[in-house]
């Protein structure tokens, strides 16, 4: 018996573009002549699935049209991104953009972007990584406004290290867009041990803050920073469920639990016909050697065998020597593994009952060692002789600006695929 179903290529398929996450139905119908074939979603699925551009593949290349904006035309980038203000004199790091593969992705237009969230809470959610992304949109968006007395933080506050949450308002969208800070997305508390009272993660209570992530309509989450530090690595007395402190936890099976319990608080308090939600992937810090003592040395090695901290990975971190000063272009080559705490955020967010796209930044910035503040990180002040240097944020104008290109990108396919439905 003949299937006369008419219904569209658009309506019996979604295809994520950039990720290549698929969804179809059982069936797919489509006509061929002189009669109508049936074909698996599987087949369509994996037919489709050769034809998508993966934008994770792809390389830097120099281009003078680059930065979209410039730190004297925003005024949001604080002291710690600000490279250009701090004394960095090179400008090459903000002159590279990325180019897919396989395929082009649209230039970020600010005009377009604020149209796209006009009357909506654009909110960026997670740690300093991402208060680096949110700075960026900022900045971005800045250069559609033509009066900046019309852009304005709601409750007056500047920003500055010391404080974790934003919300600022664009007047002439009606929009906002907002950061909360939160090292894991879950609760840091406190919890008696024996005598004594200690820190403690509890991997199954969302962070206290979560109640003002609700409504939002676009919802930027990240994590993975802190879980590199040594308290998190160790899980030694830290990690907790209930009343229960693990005396010991493996970091990957408590970030597993961890994101399991923010997995089910957006699919228990986030409406996917409201809110689009993004889990941006980790960023890698470029810590190149340590000219440590030997003493130092020794000390890394045995914390490196334990798996107490990533030292042999990158050769230091901000506090031990750790180093990314001498890059000064992109290198094209990856130089890490893809990192464990990637697998398992995909792994969650597929058991998932809300849509979450997977913002995949690593790899395209691990190309790019020279797009960290390194000692540009602070105003250079006589006297000062610290050789602590940041090389796990970014400086502004930089590679953040690309990671909010792709997310611009995301926005455009999500709005084209819900016209075509």
């Amino acid at each position: 018996m003949e299937n006369t179903s008419q219904a569209s290529d658009a309506e019996m398929y979604k295809v994520d573009a950039v990720n290549g996450n698929s969804t179809g139905t059982l069936k797919i119908v489509f006509d061929t002549s002189p009669g109508k074939i049936e074909v698996s979603s599987s087949d369509r699925i994996e037919e489709r699935r050769k034809r998508i551009c993966d934008v994770k593949r792809g390389r830097w290349v120099f281009d003078e049209s680059y930065p979209l904006y410039t730190n004297a035309s925003c005024p949001f980038i604080d002291e710690g991104f600000n490279c250009e203000a701090n004394g960095r004199l090179d400008k090459g790091y903000m002159k590279w953009r990325w180019q897919p593969q396989d395929c082009d992705i649209p230039r970020f237009n600010a005009t377009k972007m604020l149209e796209l969230i006009e009357g909506k809470r654009l909110v960026f959610v997670g740690d300093s990584i991402n208060r680096n992304q949110w700075e960026s949109m900022l900045c971005l968006l800045m250069g559609a406004i033509k009066d900046p007395k019309r852009v304005y933080e709601t409750h007056g506050r500047r920003i500055t290290k010391e404080k974790g949450n934003y919300s600022f308002k664009f007047v002439d969208f009606k929009c906002t867009i907002e950061y909360y800070v939160t090292h894991f997305l879950v609760h840091e508390s406190k919890a008696r041990v024996g005598k004594k009272r200690v820190q403690t993660l509890r991997i199954d209570t969302m962070d206290r803050g979560s109640s003002r992530w609700k409504g939002a309509d676009i919802l930027v989450f990240n994590t993975a920073h802190w879980w590199s530090h040594y308290k998190t690595r160790a899980g030694i007395n830290y990690y907790q469920e209930r009343d229960r402190v693990h005396p010991t936890l493996d970091v990957s099976m408590a970030f597993r639990r961890a994101l399991i319990t923010w997995a089910s608080w957006v699919d228990k308090y986030i409406n996917p016909r409201k809110t689009q939600v993004f889990f941006r992937s980790s960023a890698p810090s470029h810590f190149r050697f340590c000219p440590c003592t030997t003493t130092s040395k020794v000390l890394m090695i045995f914390l490196s065998y334990h798996q107490l901290t990533n030292f042999s990975d990158r050769g230091g971190q901000w506090n031990a020597g750790g180093n990314c000063k001498e890059a000064s272009r992109p290198n094209n080559q990856t130089s890490i593994d893809y990192p464990e705490k990637n697998v398992i955020a995909e792994e969650v967010i597929r058991q998932m009952k809300t849509p979450v796209t997977f913002l995949n930044i690593t790899t395209l910035s691990d190309y790019r060692v020279d797009g960290h503040p390194s000692v540009y990180g602070r105003k250079y002040e006589r006297g000062y002789t610290s050789r602590v240097q940041d090389c796990s944020h970014w400086c502004l104008p930089g590679v953040p600006d690309t990671w909010n290109e792709l997310l611009y990108f995301h926005l455009l396919l999500g709005r084209r695929g819900s016209s075509a439905e």
